[in-house]
């Protein structure tokens, strides 16, 4: 039943967007695809070693705008290119240890095995379940607003909407206890404090560094477009890049943001695996 509803729903997405002629791929498709690889397949780093040194821009009669060392322009580029970069990692790690200590709290009453009181742990799934929905980019707008341009709104922004993954997936891993422990721990006597540092936070913290830095890893890549708001870091070259079609700025952009994200994937693969 579960499937036949799924694809019932795929089809009515596709056949919906099929009657109001929104699933074409334009007039050009395959000329404008080659000629956006074409641009993309000369990164504008390679100026520094074999762009002109006397490049000049020219008017229609011919006349001598102005001459430019295309080799001096894209160091200063790399330059800006490696602030911005910094910025971004700043970004994601700040706004992920932000968002795991706000979680902390919330995972644990959300629990069902803690055995909170009912309306607490309502209120935090709600809390949760609310900063999981709003997408990083709406709580940036959102910021940017309150804090003005910046990374302080990137942090922020991160954080919110990390606390609800990071929430559940607490609550999730204390769930997965073998309960025992816990309830030996409170036969002695113990308060919630001592029954949670005592027993809950030994078996899940492996659990929680490993969610930590499942997260921190995907917040690399989502920082990356927060600087489209104002909120600073690559996100602001890239898109600064695309408004003025410099694609083989964006091409070193985009270079950049994958070698970012796969040295972060692979240093927290390694952690995870040395956690088991």
């Amino acid at each position: 039943m579960l499937v036949l509803l799924y694809a019932a729903l795929v089809a009515l997405c596709a056949g919906s967007l099929w009657a109001a002629g929104e699933l074409s791929f334009g007039r050009n498709p395959w000329s404008n695809l080659l000629k956006s690889v074409d641009e993309l397949s000369r990164p504008s780093f390679l100026d520094l070693w074999f762009g002109p040194t006397q490049l000049e821009y020219r008017s229609d009669d011919g006349t001598v705008l102005r001459v430019e060392n295309r080799q001096l322009v894209e160091l200063a580029f790399l330059k800006a290119l490696a602030a911005a970069t910094w910025t971004t990692v700043q970004i994601a790690t700040l706004g992920s240890l932000l968002g795991a200590l706000l979680a902390l709290p919330f995972g644990l009453l959300s629990a069902h095995n803690l055995a909170a009181p009912r309306w607490l742990a309502a209120a935090a799934r709600a809390v949760l379940n609310v900063t999981r929905a709003i997408h990083t980019l709406v709580f940036g707008l959102v910021l940017v607003g309150i804090v003005g341009l910046g990374p302080m709104a990137g942090i922020l922004a991160i954080a919110l909407h990390s606390m609800g993954t990071y929430g559940k997936l607490y609550a999730e891993s204390i769930e997965a206890l073998d309960m025992a422990a816990v309830d030996a721990v409170r036969a002695t006597g113990a308060g919630p404090v001592q029954v949670f540092f005592n027993a809950v936070w030994p078996a899940v913290l492996p659990q929680f560094v490993s969610n930590h830095l499942y997260i921190w890893e995907y917040n690399i890549r989502d920082s990356t477009i927060l600087g489209l708001i104002g909120a600073g870091g690559l996100g602001l070259l890239i898109s600064e890049a695309t408004s003025l079609f410099q694609w083989g700025r964006l091409a070193t952009l985009l270079i950049v943001v994958i070698a970012l994200v796969s040295v972060f994937d692979q240093m927290s693969r390694r952690i995870r695996q040395a956690l088991l």
